[in-house]
Parts: C-alpha cells; sequence; structure tokens
C-alpha cells in the first residue's frame, strides 16, 4: 500500500521541481530579453503611443534603453530587488501648423526609475525624473489661439493607475514665448541653483538691490528717506501689535521656514504613499525636508510692446508646486521698460493658486506706466518708489490683492497707505486709504499735466505745452477710467509750497464709477480758510462733460500775498461761491468751454492805505505814507460777480468801497485764448493834491501780464501842468486836485446781488454773456 502513495509523492515532487525549474528558466528567458533587447525596435510603437495620448506628433530621436539598477536606500529583501531605468534622447514634441516654431518642445534626454513593488498595487512610483536641456516654446495669435493647450482624448471612466512623481532635475532649462496677443516676445533660461538659499538670505539681498533700484528712481536722499519710512512703519506695527524685538525676529523666522519648506522637496521629496512599502520608499528617497529654501533659478530677457524686459528670480522646486500644505518661495526682480517690480515671498496651494504673500518693491518714472503691466489705471506722477506688503487671495471668491501699510517717495513727497484691488464684475475696485505727511505742491503737477517740460520728459511724456500756455493742454486718458472702478481717500497733512502760494493741505475722496470721475470734496488749506468743492468729470462722454462746485471760505486777506508788502497790514476774510460746467478733454479745452458764474465778498475788513493811493495814483498820499509809514483803511464792502460765457469771465460788478475810496473793476478775462483785459477805475473819496487820475488797466497773457496805465491821460495832464506853470505857478496844481464826486456807497447794492447762489448751465449748454459791465 505504501509503494503507490510514494509513488504519488515521488511525482509531486517531481512535478514541482519542473515547475519551478520552469518559472526560474522563464524569469531568466525574460531577463535575457530586457537585458539584450533593443529597445530602439519600440520607438515607433512608443511614438504613436504618445502621439496618440497628446494629440501631438512625438519622436524618440535618439537611443531608447531600460537598464536594471538596485534601488538605494531600502534595506533587506527589498534592497535585492532591481529598479528598471528608462533613458530616451534626442525627444521632440511639435507644433500645430500654424506656428513659427516647428517644435513645441525638445529634450536631449530624459531618464527616470520606476520602483517594482507598487506596480503591484496600480502605483507607478518615480523617485526623480531627470530632464537634459528641456526647451520649450510657446506662442499665442492675435485672436488668444496657443499651442500649449493640448486636446487630450477623453476618457469613460477614471484611470485605475495612480502616478506617484516625487521630483524632477534638470539642467539648463530654455523657455521661449511669443505673444502677439499682448505684444511680448520672452526668452528665459531656468536651472538648478548649486545650493539651496534660505528665504531669509534671498530677502535681504532684494532689500539692498530694491534700496539701490530706489536710489535710480527717487534719488539717494530720496531712497534714504524710504528706508527710513519703512522702518517707521515697521516699528509702528510692532508696537501697535505689542511684540517685543526678539518676538518680531522669531515671527519673522518662523514666517521664512513655512515659505521655504516647500521648496525642500526639489531636494529630498516626502512620501505619499501609504503603508509599510510606501514608508520605506520614503526612506529610500529622502529624509525629513530640509530647512526652507529655493531651488532653481531663472532669468529673462526680451520686449514688452515697445519696452524692453529684463529679470531675474528663484523658485522652489518643481514638485513643490504639488504641495497644498506649504507655501511654495517666489522671487522676482523684473524691469519692464522704466519700471521695476521686485517681490520676495510665498505663493499658498500653488497648484490651486490660493493665496500670495509678499513683498513687493516698485520704482519707476511714472505710476501711469503700471496701467501696462497692471490694467490699474492710476495718474501720472513724478518719479516714485514703493515698499509694502502684497497680500492676494485668489481662490474661494473673486481674488483680491491688499497692498498693506506700504511707504513709497513720489518725487520728493511721501505716500504711505494700504490699496485693495478686487476682481469683480463688471469692473475691477481699487479702493485704500493714502496719506502724505510731506507733500510737495509741485508733485501735483503731473495729475493734469501741469509740471514742466523737463518733468514730462522724465516721466515719458512726450506731449508738448505750447509756448505762452498756462492752462495745460495734455489730454485726459478717459480710455482707462472705464477698465475700473475706485474709492480710495488721500490726505496731504503738510503742503510744501513756494512762499507766495498760501496753501498748506489737502484732502479728497476720488470715486471712480463706470468712467465717471468725482472728487467730493477735494478740499485745499488756503490762506487760513479752506478752498473746497466738487469736481464731477464724465469721462464716458465725447469729449468729456465736467461739472464744478467750488466754495471759498475765511481766506484771510493778509495770508492769500504773503510775500506783497503792502497786504500785510490789511485784515478781514474772503468768501465765495462758484459754479462752473464745461467740455474738454483737456484742463486747457475745459477752460475755454466753461460756463457759469463765480461770486466772493469781502466785507468787515481793513486794506493798506498805501495800496489804495498808489491804484488811484495819488501821487502826495503815495509819499506821505512812504515818509511817514502805512496806515490802514476800512472796507466797507467788496464783491465780485462774474459770469463765465463759453470760456470769457466778465463781472457783472466787480467793486472795492473802502472809506477812502471806491475801486470798480470791468473787462474780460479771456480762458480760451488766456488773454486779460481789465481796466481798474479808482474814485478817491475826498480831496487829494497831485492825483493823475488814470485807470489802470491790465493786459497781456496768463504768461505775461502787463499793468499799466492810460499814458496819452497822463501825458495831457503833464502838458497842462506845464502850460500853466508859464502863466501861473499855482495854477499849475489845478490839473493835479481831485476833488470828490462820489455817490453813496454801493453796498447795499452788492449784498443783494451775492445773496443768489451761482449757477451754471449742463455741460456744452452756452450760458448769456454779461451784456454791460457796471462802472
Amino acid at each position: 500500500m505504501t509503494t503507490p502513495v510514494l509513488g504519488r509523492t515521488r511525482m509531486a515532487g517531481r512535478c514541482i521541481g519542473f515547475t519551478l525549474a520552469g518559472i526560474v528558466l522563464l524569469i531568466a528567458i525574460v531577463v535575457v530579453v530586457l537585458l539584450t533587447f533593443d529597445w530602439n525596435r519600440a520607438r515607433p510603437w512608443v511614438d504613436q503611443k504618445v502621439s496618440d495620448a497628446i494629440g501631438r506628433p512625438f519622436t524618440i530621436n535618439g537611443d531608447l534603453k531600460v537598464g536594471w539598477h538596485g534601488s538605494q536606500g531600502l534595506t533587506g529583501w527589498r534592497a535585492w530587488i532591481p529598479w528598471p531605468r528608462f533613458s530616451a534622447a534626442g525627444i521632440t514634441i511639435g507644433n500645430p501648423g500654424w506656428t513659427q516654431q516647428k517644435q513645441f518642445a525638445t529634450l536631449d534626454e530624459i531618464n527616470f526609475q520606476v520602483a517594482i513593488l507598487p506596480l503591484i498595487t496600480r502605483r507607478i512610483v518615480i523617485p526623480s525624473i531627470n530632464l537634459v536641456n528641456p526647451s520649450v516654446d510657446l506662442e499665442r495669435q492675435i485672436d488668444g489661439t496657443n499651442n500649449w493647450t493640448f486636446r487630450l482624448p477623453s476618457s469613460s471612466s477614471p484611470s485605475e493607475w495612480k502616478l506617484d512623481l516625487h521630483n524632477i532635475a534638470f539642467q539648463k532649462g530654455h523657455i521661449a514665448l511669443s505673444d502677439a496677443q499682448n505684444e511680448l516676445t520672452l526668452a528665459g533660461a531656468i536651472d538648478t541653483l548649486e545650493q539651496p538659499i534660505p528665504i531669509g538670505e534671498v530677502l535681504a539681498q532684494q532689500e539692498a538691490t530694491s534700496q539701490r533700484h530706489s536710489a535710480e528712481a527717487v534719488g539717494a536722499s530720496g531712497a534714504a528717506k524710504l528706508t527710513r519710512q519703512a522702518q517707521s512703519a515697521s516699528s509702528a506695527s510692532a508696537v501697535e501689535h505689542s511684540i517685543t524685538a526678539p518676538q518680531v525676529n522669531a515671527a519673522a523666522t518662523a514666517s521664512a521656514a513655512a515659505v521655504g519648506s516647500a521648496s525642500a522637496a526639489a531636494i529630498t521629496p516626502a512620501s505619499t504613499g501609504d503603508g509599510d512599502e510606501a514608508r520605506h520608499e520614503g526612506t529610500a528617497l529622502g529624509s525629513a525636508r530640509a530647512q526652507p529654501s529655493y531651488a532653481l533659478g531663472w532669468t529673462l530677457k526680451g520686449k514688452y510692446k515697445k519696452d524692453t524686459v529684463d529679470g531675474t528670480g528663484k523658485l522652489g522646486g518643481i514638485l513643490a508646486l504639488q504641495d497644498d500644505a506649504h507655501p511654495y518661495p517666489i522671487q522676482v526682480d523684473l524691469r519692464i521698460g522704466e519700471t521695476r517690480i521686485a517681490v520676495v515671498g510665498t505663493l499658498s496651494d500653488p497648484a490651486h493658486l490660493a493665496a500670495l504673500d509678499l513683498r513687493l518693491w516698485l520704482q519707476g518714472r511714472s505710476m501711469a506706466n503700471l496701467y501696462a503691466i497692471t490694467g490699474v489705471a492710476l495718474p501720472d506722477t513724478p518719479p516714485f518708489a514703493t515698499d509694502g506688503r502684497l497680500i492676494a487671495r485668489l481662490k474661494g471668491g473673486p481674488a483680491v490683492f491688499r497692498y498693506e501699510n506700504f511707504t513709497g517717495r513720489v518725487g520728493r513727497s511721501d505716500l504711505n497707505g494700504t490699496l485693495v484691488f478686487e476682481e469683480q464684475s463688471p469692473r475691477p475696485m481699487l479702493s485704500g486709504t493714502l496719506v502724505s505727511n510731506v507733500l510737495q505742491f509741485s508733485d501735483l503737477g503731473p495729475i493734469i499735466g501741469a509740471d514742466s517740460r523737463a518733468s514730462r520728459r522724465q516721466r515719458g511724456d512726450t506731449s508738448a505745452q505750447p509756448a505762452g500756455k498756462v492752462l495745460p493742454v495734455e489730454e485726459f486718458r478717459t480710455d482707462r477710467w472705464q477698465t475700473l472702478d475706485a474709492d480710495v481717500r488721500f490726505t496731504g497733512r503738510h503742503i510744501l509750497r513756494e512762499k507766495a502760494l498760501p496753501i498748506s493741505d489737502l484732502y479728497t475722496h476720488v470715486i471712480l464709477d463706470n468712467g465717471v470721475l468725482t472728487f467730493d470734496p477735494l478740499r485745499f488749506g488756503v490762506a487760513g480758510g479752506s478752498l473746497a468743492g466738487t469736481i464731477h468729470l464724465d469721462g464716458s462722454a465725447d469729449p468729456l462733460a465736467g461739472r464744478f462746485a467750488i466754495e471759498a471760505r475765511h481766506l484771510q486777506l493778509k495770508q492769500l500775498f504773503p510775500t506783497f508788502a503792502p497786504m500785510q497790514t490789511s485784515l478781514g476774510e474772503i468768501n465765495g461761491d462758484a459754479a462752473l460746467s464745461a467740455t474738454g478733454n483737456s484742463p486747457a479745452r475745459l477752460a475755454a468751454t466753461s460756463n457759469g458764474e463765480i461770486k466772493m465778498l469781502v466785507n468787515d475788513g481793513a486794506i493798506s492805505n498805501l495800496l489804495l493811493e498808489a491804484a488811484g495814483l495819488n501821487v502826495a498820499n503815495v509819499i506821505y505814507n512812504r515818509l511817514f509809514g502805512d496806515k490802514t483803511t476800512k472796507i466797507d464792502c467788496a464783491a465780485a460777480d462774474l459770469v463765465v460765457s463759453n470760456g470769457v469771465a466778465q463781472p457783472r460788478f466787480f467793486a472795492l468801497d473802502t472809506d477812502d475810496a471806491l475801486v470798480n473793476v470791468d473787462g474780460k478775462v479771456d480762458l480760451r485764448e488766456e488773454d486779460l483785459d481789465l481796466t481798474i477805475r479808482p474814485h478817491t473819496k475826498g480831496f487829494r493834491i497831485f492825483s493823475l487820475r488814470s485807470p489802470l488797466y491790465v493786459t497781456g497773457t496768463f504768461a505775461k501780464p502787463k499793468v499799466g496805465v492810460d499814458v496819452p491821460v497822463v501825458a495831457l495832464r503833464g502838458v497842462a501842468v506845464v502850460g500853466l506853470a508859464l502863466i501861473n505857478p499855482f495854477a499849475a496844481l489845478l490839473p493835479l486836485l481831485a476833488p470828490s464826486n462820489l455817490k453813496d456807497s454801493p453796498c447795499a447794492q452788492m449784498f443783494a446781488a451775492m445773496r443768489s447762489e451761482p449757477s451754471a448751465p449742463p455741460p456744452g449748454v452756452t450760458k448769456a454773456p454779461v451784456k454791460a459791465a457796471v462802472r
């Protein structure tokens, strides 16, 4: 009975032995085939499969190889399992037929290794892909068609295979961009850094570089002041949040650590697998994350429209872009024309562009030049430099950019505040609060084109102000007003200006809504009082339609003319209102087409007696006041009621009534031609000796006004004096005597006329001119 059983046992043993031998032989055959197979024979099949997958011609022009190597870092029996290593040389990916370049991408070589055991669970684990001299050419046509959008075949069900890629390394990558839609051509290079650079070190380097760029824009003194402003703002912020210096440093270190942690993935990739095998793979691929650092450096050059583009920067590792748990480090130092932009900071959840937290520096010839780069319409300014923190929310709703607590220099003025840019429909919104503690008044000139020719050249404006013209002819850029809405408040706390200009401070609330620009209010501190109003400019109309409502309150006579000595003994204040409308795309055209009314009133004041006597050409009294000192004369009233009709201002009445004289003004001021044609008629109260009694004439242009007397009248009086002197010396005094012949004071009439508020017709409607001036 034992013999059949023993026979069956031996037979089973033989079968198992033959089976094992067959398996070993099969494995040996497979290994021999894999080691000796010419993989170049598989290139057509690989080319076709990849081409079908990406919808573009794909070709391996060099060798296709598969080698077997031991895994690094694994221990135990897993270390004995070899991993295949694939390599291919001379790879090209074709372009659509419309492109200028034949190839979309070229690659000298690609090689990577695949872990064997994870394939059992349908996971493709690739520790690293190495790329040698990759090059990509990107193109976009005017209609938006581009070559970087691939038409991939759709799948009815998700793939059961999962790709687990830990790192991408490369040598000397190149990228080119030709974008006809944005008139942009760029050529760039990217490479791994020799060693990782911590974000704190990059921040310090960029800070020093940006200080040099600021000095180029606003001068060494301006750059030094900007640095002190930034330090002061930083200290104020630390005090506000009750943070001590060690805490600030600790917070900065922690922030830098968080910013750079993602870049470590380019150097020591983390495991993304599950279970024991994944942990071993993680051990093989790298240890714990290194300290945060930049791993890649890039440079680029090119053209944007007519401007030269030149930039450098640093990035974290490529695979760190997939890590949503750690911020991705970014550094950019870019010059576009005469504008420089530099940032150092982080991008959160980079695969989905969730948020930005950056230190941002800006320098340039004019803030208006930022429009072509950012799409944000800003006014023309003198050269500027800013330093601040840019925080952006890019995910979970409309994008919001916040330039927070920045400091800046604009010309010789400081600028501080926070601006918020929100993407919304139908137009983005710019809002914020700006403060200038020391504002140079001349720095406001470029906003309305009223700066000097040298200043316009410096900020890149090639328009020319006509010789002899004072009112700016540079046109407003109303096309930009419809690209965004705005709600910004600006305060100029202290204005530096020429002594003759009695302006002390400024506040305005700027509102831009669908192409309509409103300053409500626009308020200046002037001569101890205020000049305030509302300006409404409808840039959606062609030409621009403007409405102006202005009020002057408590302007002190003495302070209005700080450099005119005779006015320093004057007392009283000016109050007034104006209502005007106009059409035109420049300040000069608005003035030339203006219509409306202007009213001003002075009462209960005093004015220099010397000034009145000089206006009346009362020679004897002028000499007396010069010898024995000036005195003041009480102002009973003074008023001006002007009508502006199609750019020509004429007085209904314009008079000054005092105890000693009545002065009437008539004529016109032509804002269109910038001409003056005024007659000042002084009427002396009381008896005057040596009075020439000739009207004063103000003529000429705004740029070159002329003041003079009626020469024939004065000459006739002189001839009469000489003739009478020959007959009787005492008779020669008769032509110079000025007896009083005035009627009652016109103050009641003036006050009655000033009770009604000034009015203006709609923009484009002409107001009836004054028929005859009151004398």
